[in-house]
């Protein structure tokens, strides 16, 4: 039987044999947590590398007035880190939850160096993941500062087609950086349309 996480890695890294995603697959954890539950606490250092399985999960921080801002969405099946925090041992300034019930594979960095050693072709595929992640970043951000309103929902609803159903409206406006009122109003003249 062909596991979501092999099938994905099939799809995704034609640069892996199928041996070798089995190898991958085989040092990860894989583990079923709650919704709401935290993977990573704003404070601590992140110590894995995650892939969802099954459900959703969502990075995100907290202002200094308590006003979340969610920076990433990872529905199943993507992977999920906190990079910076990961790759450098530092404290993270941010927080990664469940939003909804999940099933997930988590790989030690100590594990995952190893991996990375033993399996050239995953370097590579690690460096174009980190890369693609890059682009979708920046592309994010000049949305963010460029694009009015209404073009930041529409291109929500073409990035995470089904969300809508599975995520509060307050969190995807603080995904797109805009107010619930605003958001309301967006949908209302799409719905009138």
């Amino acid at each position: 039987m062909i596991t979501v996480f092999e099938k994905h890695m099939q799809a995704q890294a034609s640069i892996l044999s199928g041996p070798q995603i089995k190898q991958i697959g085989a040092a990860a954890t894989e583990i079923t947590i709650p919704k709401k539950h935290v993977l990573l606490q704003a404070g601590e250092v992140c110590r894995v590398k995650i892939f969802v399985i099954e459900g959703f999960l969502r990075t995100y921080r907290i202002g200094d007035d308590g006003t979340e801002h969610i920076m990433q969405f990872s529905p199943a099946p993507t992977w999920t880190t906190e990079g910076e925090s990961y790759t450098n041992a530092t404290p993270s300034g941010y927080y990664i939850d469940a939003l909804e019930d999940s099933k997930i594979m988590m790989w030690r960095k100590s594990d995952f160096d190893v991996l990375l050693s033993e399996i050239p072709a995953l370097k590579t595929f690690s460096e174009q993941l980190i890369s693609t992640n890059l682009h979708q970043s920046r592309n994010r951000l000049y949305k963010a500062i460029s694009a009015t309103a209404e073009e930041k929902y529409e291109d929500f609803v073409k990035t995470y087609p089904g969300i809508l159903q599975r995520v509060p409206l307050r969190m995807i406006a603080s995904y797109l950086g805009i107010s619930l009122k605003t958001l309301g109003r967006i949908r209302q003249a799409q719905l009138q349309r």
